[in-house]
């Protein structure tokens, strides 16, 4: 006698790993949604928030008593039109003060260390680390660095502040997002996000010329 419930069994197996795939599909799909939704939750408002942070920023340098933090007008807006916005500007708090007394060109190469932080969020309070050169604590005598043009792509409040450090200067430089990304996602870097670097200026040297090699200079500190 042949027993139906083999291939009922065979049927029933087949409808059970129909069903597996289909739960971990929508696991999957529920995974998916979940992360959007605590992305959503973290960066909830997330251009009021910067706009605010950056507006602190200003009211920090207006209270300043020593000249811990400079301000500079964006190389790419217009000089002569002192009226611009705050955010046509960088914010840079002076960390360490190097032996230099030039600042590079444009049309000159850099070699820098740095680390990128968005400003601070529910699941990252000291704000999400999106880039950089440095691992673990920010130690700009052992980093890691890089070497790049101030001719190519780099965004405008980052290219503001190389034009102006010198040699081993070292500065936490906060960049509006309407001089960074602006209201276009980068990566993990939402849109409208304020970017704030820990920044080196190691060394740089004109178009032409090779830099001296990293591991044979030493970045004189007062």
């Amino acid at each position: 006698m042949t027993f139906s419930i083999f291939k009922t069994t065979k049927t029933t197996g087949t409808t059970f790993l129909c069903w597996l795939c289909c739960l971990c599909c929508l696991g999957c799909l529920l995974t998916s949604c979940s992360e959007e939704t605590d992305e959503e939750n973290e960066y909830a408002n997330w251009q009021a928030r910067n706009d605010a942070y950056f507006a602190d920023l200003e009211q920090k340098y207006a209270s300043q008593t020593d000249t811990k933090w400079l301000k500079f007008k964006s190389y790419s807006k217009d000089p002569s039109f002192t009226a611009g916005q705050n955010t046509d500007c960088i914010y840079a708090e002076v960390l360490e003060q190097g032996k230099g007394t030039e600042s590079p060109l444009y049309t000159d190469s850099v070699r820098v260390s740095y680390r990128g932080r968005l400003i601070p969020s529910e699941q990252h309070p000291e704000g999400l680390i999106f880039d950089g050169t440095a691992y673990g604590d920010y130690e700009a005598r052992t980093n890691a660095t890089v070497k790049f043009s101030l001719a190519s792509n780099l965004v405008d409040g980052f290219k503001t502040a190389l034009f102006h450090m010198h040699r081993g200067d070292t500065w936490r430089v906060y960049i509006p997002y309407n001089l960074g990304y602006g209201s276009v996602k980068s990566g993990s870097i939402p849109a409208y996000s304020t970017l704030i670097f820990e920044l080196t200026l190691v060394d740089f040297q004109q178009a032409g010329y090779a830099m001296v090699p990293y591991n044979a200079r030493v970045v004189k500190r007062e």
